[in-house]
């Protein structure tokens, strides 16, 4: 008995290691043929077919190319599985090209404002490449008076000629304490101004009329779209 339960016990362990002996053998067999999957993101199709062949491994592209501002058309834009994973040798590797950056038809912006052409750009998926300025009393104000491209055209990016308009005169605003104030109210007014006389009080051994506060104050700049206000004595 004793003996034949040293064979069983030997042919156990012989049958233990010639199992685990074919497992490393399988597991080394299988790391044998596997290899690293290559970067093919900006690879052009012909090279990124070629760096597969060399690594054992085979492209598939899909037939949809995708757009992408940042990866040049016709190069490869996503790949699956991506590099870096371990892959058996004659793997299909799955990759998708560019269609370079998503061109859009521009609109006709001429005569709209600045903000309505902003908002029309960034609804219909389009960049503004920059913004110049001029002014001339030639052209609408605040309004766009060229772009390029031209409407019709397809482009990712646009860019805009804007007329700010004729810039207003502006004017120092005199000192007006002391003085009359209809009379310099009527003055003002008749350059454009808006002039408000707000309510008087008395000040003593000064004439009724007289101005006594002004806003703005004498030596700031003053626009015809201002207000001016002027309080005067009783």
């Amino acid at each position: 008995m004793w003996t034949a339960g040293k064979i069983v016990l030997l042919v156990c362990a012989l049958a233990a290691t010639y199992v685990l002996f074919a497992l490393i053998g399988m597991r080394a067999a299988l790391r044998a043929n596997e290899v690293q999957v290559p970067n093919l993101v900006g690879v052009k199709v012909d090279a990124a077919t070629q760096r597969l062949a060399d690594a054992g491994l085979s492209l598939r592209l899909d037939p949809n190319p995708r757009p992408d501002d940042k990866v040049a058309a016709g190069t490869i834009v996503q790949q699956d599985p991506v590099a870096g994973v371990q892959a058996r040798r004659q793997r299909t590797i799955r990759a998708w090209v560019s269609a370079g950056p998503r061109a859009t038809t521009v609109p006709a912006l001429v005569g709209q404002s600045e903000r309505t052409a902003r908002m029309r750009l960034g609804e219909d998926g389009l960049e503004i490449a920059g913004v110049s300025e001029f002014r001339s009393p030639d052209y609408p104000a605040d309004a766009i008076v060229a772009q390029d491209p031209a409407p019709d055209a397809r482009a990712p990016q646009v860019s805009l000629l804007l007329n700010r308009g004729e810039e207003a005169a502006t004017y120092v605003m005199p000192d007006l304490i002391g003085t009359t104030g209809e009379r310099a109210a009527e003055a003002l007014r008749a350059r454009g101004f808006r002039v408000t006389i707000v309510g008087s009080q008395p000040y003593p051994g000064v004439p009724a009329g007289t101005v006594v506060r002004q806003q703005p104050a004498g030596g700031f700049r003053v626009g015809p779209s201002d207000s001016i206000s002027l309080e005067v004595s009783r």
